[in-house]
């Protein structure tokens, strides 16, 4: 009894060691490749402001339409429960007004509150802890110039046990490690800096890249695509078939920038929020050093790889004005649907009349079977400004029932992107939720 009990004391002492190794901080304050919009001489506040939208803040942390901007309540539905984004305001009793700097830096770099309880990682601090603390005490310094809102936080709504906050200390020990950026030598200094652009400030990883059984990030495929938030955030490796190998520098920086590449698609959903909040505020070389970053990324094919037919039949043969004589078999509800509320901006050739943005024709949405981004646009429609150009597209979710959305769904599919969809009415209520 006495062996076993000091096998126990000896198991403990052992992984009460390996818990605090593997939760150890980097207390290094890190140096950060100087990106364009945020020179080392300008202005403070110049600085926070450029650093804030590279880093996308007010997507989460604003309740598009009828949110204050930074004051939270956004709300995230996860497979375990939905949480709230968080009142980041310089509010002293219901934003972070009290936060000293190294508290913030700390929230940052490690996902750790100002009370000392554990962040979940639906705050990409898995991605910000490689900013500098100088860049970091920047965007603190412009989320405090900016008005104050008293708006309580909202708790999560998750039940056990991922409701217990102080587990994520054993998340962190498996699969989270705090440390800094650090630019590679052998590489140009644009190159570095479309790095820290991608895996720090603009974390596109934690959106594109798939998550494990334990909700965390599969590094092995880094930006092979994932499901978010019912969209599906596209494989952005630099594999030419199921990636972005095959786009040009100049069709990446335009979807990056403006939401639109001619040929490849428009930008919509998270997307285009990371579009409307952020991107389209990059200074044009820091969207280029994005670009050269991105063209580097080891190719993947990822998850459900999608094969864009940018010719497909039945869009070709028909004319702007009407479909082609065999369109349609099977698809006759489709069909109709599409004439009454979508053939007079997308065109049935797919190539869009008012504006560029409709197009259709070679984009991955409708050569997705799955239909989760067409779903979700014909459901929430499209609303954002780009450049002083507002892009729009009406919701139909309340319009259509579950079978005409599906229905509706299944036909783009197969009209622009020669593809059977497997979109279902079951499919498209659990959309309506997301």
């Amino acid at each position: 009894m006495k062996r076993f009990l000091k096998v126990l004391v000896v198991l403990f002492v052992v992984g009460a060691a390996l818990y605090f190794f593997l939760n150890r901080t980097d207390g290094s304050e890190g140096e950060a490749p100087v990106l364009a919009g945020a020179p080392a001489d300008a202005a403070l506040l110049v600085r926070g402001e450029y650093l804030t939208k590279a880093a996308d803040c007010i997507a989460c942390h604003t309740v598009p339409g009828k949110g204050q901007p930074f004051a939270g309540g956004l709300p995230f539905v996860l497979p375990f429960g939905t949480i709230y984004s968080s009142n980041i305001t310089a509010d002293p009793a219901t934003g972070i007004g009290n936060w000293s700097d190294d508290q913030f830096v700390r929230a940052l770099h490690d996902g750790v509150g100002e009370d000392g309880k554990r962040l979940y990682p639906a705050f990409p601090y898995t991605s910000y802890t490689a900013l500098s603390r100088k860049d970091i005490l920047a965007i603190k310094a412009y989320i405090f110039s900016l008005p104050k809102v008293n708006q309580p936080n909202r708790e999560a709504d998750l039940g056990f046990p991922f409701n217990q906050r102080w587990a994520m200390g054993f998340w962190n020990a498996a699969f989270f490690k705090s440390t800094r950026f650090e630019a590679d030598a052998s590489k140009p200094p644009a190159w570095n800096q479309g790095k820290y652009l991608a895996t720090a400030l603009g974390h596109c990883a934690e959106c594109h890249t798939p998550r494990n059984f334990a909700f965390a990030m599969e590094r092995g495929n880094d930006l092979a695509g994932e499901s978010v938030q019912g969209w599906r955030a596209y494989n952005i490796t630099s594999d030419a078939k199921n990636g972005i190998g095959a786009w040009s520098d100049a069709e990446l920086a335009s979807y990056l920038t403006t939401g639109y590449a001619e040929g490849r698609g428009s930008a919509s959903g998270p997307m285009g929020e990371a579009v409307e909040h952020s991107l389209q505020y990059l200074k044009p070389e820091d969207a280029s050093a994005l670009v050269s970053y991105l063209r580097t990324v080891p190719a993947k094919s990822g998850k459900a790889p999608i094969e864009v037919d940018a010719k497909a039949p039945w869009a070709v043969a028909a004319s702007a004005a009407a479909p082609a004589a065999n369109t349609a078999e099977g698809h006759e509800q489709g069909l109709r649907l599409f004439a009454a509320a979508c053939a007079s901006c997308h065109q049935w050739n797919g190539q869009g009349q008012q504006t560029a943005n409709a197009s259709l024709l070679g984009t991955r949405g409708v050569n997705d079977p799955d239909g989760s981004n067409v779903t979700q646009m014909i459901l929430q429609g499209v609303r954002m400004r780009v450049h002083d150009k507002e892009v729009y597209m009406p919701a139909f979710g309340k319009a259509y029932t579950d079978t005409e959305v599906a229905a509706l769904a299944n036909y783009v599919i197969a009209q622009f992107g020669n593809k059977q969809g497997t979109v279902t009415p079951e499919f498209v209520a659990k959309q309506r939720m997301q």
